[in-house]
């Protein structure tokens, strides 16, 4: 009954011994927007493996239950992440412009930070045929 658990994709709750134990979904999107994001806001020439290790660090450090965050948490979490990435590469001095300081750098991120927008659509009746 112990044991550490994530998944690729979603899975219910799994209940073993009348405990309920939530199932992790360990992906991509926990690490990979975020490390984006702040090449993007540092304007960094490539990705060191000191920046994988700060997006790493970000997600470890990351506050919450469980072994991951929930994925609803994702936006505020690849901020995070991003910020721990472009600090990292301003550390490093892989960026050819200046970077601010860390309060400008997460406005920069902030500004930068993409956000879907859907709009509501609907068939008109006599397009179904």
């Amino acid at each position: 009954g112990k044991a550490i658990v994530a998944s690729g994709s979603p899975f219910a709750p799994v209940e073993h011994k009348g405990q309920l134990h939530h199932i992790a979904q360990c992906n991509n999107c926990y690490i990979f927007p975020g490390v984006g994001l702040g090449v993007l806001a540092s304007n960094a020439t490539r990705v060191s493996n000191g920046m994988m290790m700060a997006a790493a660090r970000a997600l470890a450090a990351y506050p919450g239950a469980g072994v991951l965050p929930p994925l609803g948490e994702i936006m505020q979490l690849s901020r995070a992440v991003a910020t721990g990435v472009a600090s990292r590469a301003r550390e490093q001095g892989l960026c050819p412009h200046q970077v601010p300081d860390d309060a400008g750098l997460q406005q920069r991120i902030n500004d930068i930070f993409w956000s879907a927008s859907y709009r509501n659509y609907r068939v008109a009746p006599d397009a179904i045929s």
